[in-house]
């Protein structure tokens, strides 16, 4: 643990050993003007697509894993009821989205992160609709402001940052609500017990309203079924 610490401290100092605090200073306010021009072509693109719902999960997913297949179906499905699809941009569930959109006729939206691994944009979003992103909060901005809902895979971190962030600012009334989908009760089984237990009952730190925020389903079929439910109930324009 203590090597651990010392290469970390060790990295911290190399990257900032030629870099002055006026310096840093003066990178971060000239930043302003990338991150603005990032929201700009965002809304200009975003607001010209129809409504759509996104799909998220793990880009380490293969072809033959069966929560790509089922994001798959997912995004198929909810191209068959008029909903274009937008995902992340990269492989895994991500590519499973934007494909069962692609199968279905829908409009398929990719949102691409730039990162040194692992993601470049998937051959199955539309050839006019893939936005390419440096500061992963713009993007995060224009899937809650875009999106009649989330339908959230299987996933890791970013996964978990996105569907948090969306509980958060609904919970908050931040923002408007729209559905939640969690997609596998062998995946998010075991957090949802834990909320209930811990964050509900032994810390009381959520109330239990808040557990409404979202629902859990097993199959391409509820998810898609929710999401027409959901928007047949409250007769909610879209979210732009």
């Amino acid at each position: 643990m203590i090597k651990e610490e010392e290469d970390d401290d060790k990295k911290i100092k190399k990257a900032f050993k030629n870099r002055s605090w006026n310096e840093q200073k003066t990178n971060d306010s000239w930043a302003i003007f990338k991150i603005m021009s990032e929201f700009v072509h965002g809304y200009e693109k975003m607001s010209r697509i129809k409504p759509c719902v996104s799909i998220f999960g793990s880009a380490r997913f293969t072809d033959d894993n069966p929560s790509y297949l089922a994001a798959e179906e997912i995004a198929f499905r909810l191209s068959e009821k008029g909903y274009g699809v937008i995902t992340g941009g990269g492989p895994g569930i991500m590519e499973a989205g934007n494909k069962g959109a692609h199968r279905g006729g829908g409009t398929s939206v990719g949102m691409n992160i730039d990162l040194p691994f692992e993601q470049k944009g998937n051959p199955y979003i539309d050839s006019d609709k893939l936005i390419e992103f440096d500061y992963f909060f713009v993007r995060k901005v224009m899937f809650v402001k875009y999106s009649q809902g989330f339908i959230v895979m299987p996933g890791g971190f970013g996964t978990l940052d996105e569907v948090f962030e969306a509980l958060t600012l609904i919970q908050t009334g931040k923002i408007g609500r729209f559905p939640i989908i969690l997609y596998g009760e062998d995946y998010w089984g075991g957090l949802l017990e834990w909320i209930k237990k811990t964050l509900l009952n032994d810390y009381h730190t959520i109330s239990e309203e808040d557990l409404m925020l979202f629902r859990l389903v097993n199959t391409p079929e509820e998810a898609v079924e929710h999401i027409d439910r959901f928007y047949g109930k409250y007769m909610l324009k879209p979210n732009f």
